[in-house]
């Protein structure tokens, strides 16, 4: 059943109006600054199922306004980058930011024309599912984690068929990329958006692609960063040959020290470099670390991290490596309450303002929640 609350001013109701300038103000046209404000409160004050049947009934008292809704998301021409940046801004000085973080979003769909469907085993749960894979860059702030910019996973298909390309509108520039050079890019933009003011990159994505270059070029373009890692990776300086390379589990058994992180819990670590890629394409080392909750149990470490942040204590670092469940539970809670599994278009560019819009509503209910704590 659709319903309206009494109110579109509280927590959970109409985005501040300094936010839904911000994010539309970049827009020529004054309906598309309007439906994109209808389309931010309709994802905010709809219950169940967001709809654009659904969101323009509660919004504007009318289902017939859905077909406007809907052509804004998938068909009227605007930028989705302006909009995200402006977010990312807005919630960066609205927030005490302590890390980036890189977050995947698996998106269950029906058929294969939507934009970037493809079938993906979850090791999480032992099942195949007809998806797509979002990766997400969330703000964390401890308790909070707020989404601010998307990428969209495509198989080769959807970049080689002209056809397919086409049907689900990608531009002619867009080229098949793997999952790591997504979350570069995603640091990227971020720190264009920040006027060159980052925070550490915290990531585990283990499950989805080979970590080592993203590592690599992070720690060459300068970035500080903490990435779980598989265990059996290898890692050395440069002076020793690969035959004589151990992996990093073997490194922490072997040769790592362990240090006290409270309630009874153990850190271990172990001081490596870590190899990197400048954007010029010169390589370098630098200082770095490897670390994992030690599990008394087993004897052995944990999930393992590496790092090139040096000088903080390395349970310190450990705790900023819990980001990456905090940004899974904002995208479950932005799939049960904010709309993030109810596009229902196909194309890549509504599939983006969707993410956009959705992760406003997700920041404007958090944001405004924390203020009223």
């Amino acid at each position: 059943m659709t319903t309206t609350h009494e109110t579109p001013d509280m927590a959970t109701g109409r985005p501040p109006g300094d936010l839904s300038r911000l994010l539309f103000g970049h827009l020529h046209r004054s309906d598309q600054q309007r439906w994109g404000h209808v389309y931010l409160q309709g994802l905010l004050r709809t219950d169940g199922k967001k709809t654009v049947r659904r969101m323009a009934a509660v919004v504007t008292g009318s289902e017939a306004a859905s077909t406007s809704l809907h052509q804004f998301v998938n068909a009227s021409p605007w930028e989705w980058a302006p909009a995200r940046g402006e977010l990312a801004r807005w919630a960066a000085r609205s927030l005490p930011v302590r890390a980036w973080t890189l977050a995947p979003a698996v998106l269950p769909k029906r058929g294969n024309c939507s934009a970037g469907v493809h079938q993906r085993f979850l090791p999480e749960s032992g099942r195949t599912v007809n998806c797509q894979l979002g990766l997400g860059l969330f703000l964390d702030a401890g308790q909070t984690h707020v989404p601010v910019d998307w990428r969209l996973f495509l198989p080769p298909r959807f970049t080689r068929d002209e056809a397919v390309r086409d049907r689900a509108k990608i531009p002619a520039t867009t080229r098949p990329q793997p999952l790591w050079d997504h979350a570069l890019r995603l640091v990227q933009e971020m720190t264009s958006w920040s006027n060159g003011r980052t925070a550490p990159v915290v990531a585990d994505l283990t499950a989805l692609c080979d970590v080592a270059p993203l590592a690599q070029r992070l720690q060459g373009g300068g970035h500080a960063f903490v990435l779980a890692i598989p265990g059996q990776t290898t890692l050395a300086g440069p002076e020793l040959p690969p035959g004589e390379r151990e992996s990093a589990r073997g490194l922490l058994l072997r040769r790592g020290v362990r240090h006290p992180a409270g309630a009874g819990r153990q850190v271990i670590s172990y001081d490596t470099p870590v190899r990197g890629l400048r954007p010029d394409g010169e390589r370098d080392h630098g200082a770095g670390r490897l670390m994992a909750e030690w599990d008394a149990g087993s004897g052995r470490p944990g999930r393992i991290w590496l790092t090139n942040i040096t000088d903080r204590h390395p349970a310190e670092l450990l705790e900023l490596a819990r980001s990456p469940q905090g940004a899974r539970a904002s995208i479950d809670r932005m799939g049960e309450d904010f709309g993030l599994l109810d596009f229902e278009g196909r194309s890549f560019p509504g599939w983006h303002r969707h993410m956009t819009l959705v992760s406003a509503a997700y920041a404007c209910s958090t944001l405004e929640g924390m203020a009223q704590a």
